[in-house]
């Protein structure tokens, strides 16, 4: 990795955000720059390159305090909407994961291990400003002796309450292919039997860690975009894994990077934190998720500048080889290819199914590049690195 002749600071960036002076692009419009002006000078005309991604993301939930009541209760089982969360932290704090489904979920009786409603609705009702279902139970001690609870409370009614995601961002995904004889359902969507059709989740030219891929502007404490609201980095997320083969310009080839991240659910907004439904498999909550890249550099200007010709992710089978543990690449195709609808595999076209929304990345991406400019967001320094 080389080094620019000459490199800015986030601190004289944030200056000329604030004196309203600053260059703000999107990833794919800086594509078009690098592409036509080359990186030394995109890195002198651009300040920021705004990224975005909205698919959903799993690993996913928001903890949560709902106030102490009179007299004081202990939870030791608490439900939202029939949703069951972990109580285990303290009195009146709980956690709700995306994908835990409702306890009587009207779809699971009809055809078991099926459902309609689950974490991630619940957390997209309460920023929608819904009454939801708060029930808890407790065994009752000396210093909180109440023994249960059930009432109505919208977001409003709740003190506290923060997305708080474990693993968001994945910095490449595989593309899911089914080779088995029968119709499979996945986290990665319905996939049909002989390699009927292959589908990816991935916004390829406008995602956060393609436009940074070695991290080296992403960490700990960096402001972004989450959930429609100012949020934060806290660290890398889980499965974590910088360390794999990578292609042109240092773009991993497979799955990588991770974020964990937090915002205040408060100031979110329903469009960008929604409830999914997987057929077959299950509850997710798609996440809408920015961030802003720095060009401090000759070198970050390289990086942002990708295409999608220029990115790569792997065909996995998620028939036979995904569920038995195993991961074995099948071969290598291009967002460009994935993008264009169909792609060729085993000597015919094969139709394409994006499980994330490009529109709606580019959507944040605009958002995020409008608060830049307008000086309602500046960036921050990494406390500490990822990787």
């Amino acid at each position: 990795m080389s080094k620019s002749k000459k490199s800015k600071t986030i601190k004289e960036i944030n200056e000329r955000i604030k004196a309203g002076k600053a260059v703000v692009v999107t990833a794919d419009e800086m594509t078009d720059i690098v592409r036509q002006r080359g990186a030394e000078k995109a890195a002198r005309e651009i300040d920021v390159v705004t990224t975005g991604t909205f698919a959903p993301m799993c690993s996913s939930g928001a903890f949560i305090n709902f106030g102490h009541t009179s007299p004081r209760i202990k939870s030791y089982e608490v439900w939202l909407n029939h949703v069951s969360a972990y109580a285990g932290i303290a009195a009146v704090d709980f956690y709700i994961g995306a994908t835990k489904p409702a306890e009587d979920d009207p779809l699971n009786k009809v055809h078991p291990g099926e459902f309609k409603y689950g974490g991630g609705h619940v957390i997209h009702d309460l920023v929608a400003g819904e009454k939801v279902t708060l029930k808890v139970t407790s065994y009752g001690t000396d210093c909180y002796p109440r023994r249960k609870i059930r009432k109505e409370v919208r977001l409003s009614d709740l003190p506290d309450a923060r997305l708080l995601n474990p693993r968001n961002a994945y910095q490449n995904y595989n593309c899911a292919v089914n080779m088995s004889a029968k119709t499979v359902y996945t986290y990665m969507g319905v996939l049909k039997p002989n390699a009927g059709n292959a589908n990816y989740s991935t916004s390829s030219q406008l995602s956060p860690l393609f436009n940074d891929p070695f991290l080296l502007t992403v960490g700990l404490g960096s402001r972004i975009f989450l959930g429609g609201a100012q949020g934060y980095v806290i660290g890398p997320g889980t499965q974590h894994n910088p360390r794999v083969e990578r292609g042109l310009n240092g773009v991993p080839l497979r799955q990588a990077g991770t974020l964990m991240v937090t915002g205040n659910l408060k100031e979110m907004d329903p469009k960008w934190v929604a409830g999914v439904s997987l057929l077959g498999y299950g509850c997710s909550l798609a996440v809408g998720l920015g961030i802003p890249i720095p060009i401090l550099n000759e070198e970050i200007a390289r990086y942002t500048g990708v295409s999608d010709e220029e990115l790569f992710t792997q065909l996995i089978d998620y028939g036979k080889d995904f569920p038995k543990g195993g991961a074995k690449s099948l071969g290598q195709v291009s967002y460009a290819e994935l993008k264009s609808g169909t792609i060729r595999f085993n000597g015919r076209d094969v139709p394409t199914v994006p499980l994330s929304s490009y529109s709606r990345a580019l959507e944040i991406s605009n958002i995020l590049k409008s608060w830049i400019e307008n000086g309602d967001f500046l960036l921050s320094e990494p406390q500490a690195m990822l990787s």
